[in-house]
């Protein structure tokens, strides 16, 4: 579907009987980050997956401004629009999760509730952005220069190296997500960086305050780092809550993925 400077790339499988989840993918995701959860989620919800852009089959047709956080914001209401969905449950995964944070507290109409795994409201001061935009730029080089899938394969192994991502280098399924993640362009993924990584999104910790959406806040048990973002998170807003996942680093639907589809289904079909 083609909506002003955007072609989107998408996915809807959806029936009246059963309440619509729109997932987003994290950095090097893609339209089939989900795959797994959504076999064990199909007979009690629909779905609307995508490629974000810079990612995938999904394109950008202007200015490099339309990669930011904001204009992909409204880009993504309007297809929803499109597509007639006037509410819908919200689930997002780390870059994925934090695009999730900015539609739902500049969009709150149109979502029930919200599922945040390993997101953040961004970084709370400009002189953390600026150094985390530093630490990106230097990333993004190193995708620019990427012309070879051996290249790009060796980039992705560097990736799962850090900290965040526990042992997910140890599943049984890991090459398979890499093959995956190698079907993105590295050019493209560098832009998706600079306009949307979390050193140039605006920093969403006071909106955060306010909101009363119920979010489900996702951690693994691994992932110090976003624990403690997370249980920031829990207290700053009232209406969140936070659960840790065993057996999972950053990457919780792909590395424990029955503990992931269970918390869903719980918090979703729960009242208010």
């Amino acid at each position: 579907m083609i909506l002003k400077n955007y072609q989107f790339y998408y996915s809807l499988t959806s029936t009246l009987d059963k309440p619509l989840i729109l997932f987003l993918h994290g950095f090097m995701g893609k339209i089939d980050e989900f795959d797994e959860a959504i076999k064990l989620l199909f007979n009690e919800f629909s779905y609307l997956t995508l490629d974000l852009f810079g990612h995938g089959k999904t394109k950008i047709f202007g200015e490099d401004k339309y990669y930011t956080m904001a204009n992909t914001a409204h880009a993504l209401i309007n297809l929803l629009d499109q597509l007639k969905i006037a509410k819908c449950f919200l689930v997002g995964y780390s870059m994925g999760g934090r695009l999730a944070l900015y539609l739902a507290l500049h969009f709150p109409e149109r979502f029930h509730k919200v599922v945040l795994e390993s997101a953040s409201p961004g970084l709370p001061t400009a002189a953390e952005r600026l150094e985390r935009i530093k630490s990106d730029t230097q990333i993004g080089r190193k995708l620019t220069r990427i012309f070879e899938k051996s290249d790009f394969a060796a980039f992705l192994s560097n990736w799962y190296n850090q900290p965040i991502f526990g042992y997910v280098k140890n599943h049984p399924e890991y090459d398979r997500m890499v093959e995956s993640r190698l079907q993105n362009n590295p050019q493209e993924l560098e832009k998706s960086l600079r306009f949307m990584g979390t050193g140039c999104q605006p920093s969403l910790w006071e909106k955060l305050q306010l909101n009363t959406i119920p979010m489900l806040l996702l951690v693994g048990e691994y992932d110090k780092k976003f624990i403690s973002i997370n249980t920031e998170m829990a207290k700053t807003c009232e209406f969140a809550e936070i659960k840790i996942i065993s057996n999972a680093g950053h990457n919780i639907h792909f590395e424990n993925t029955l503990a992931f589809v269970e918390n869903i289904k719980s918090f979703l079909s729960a009242a208010n």
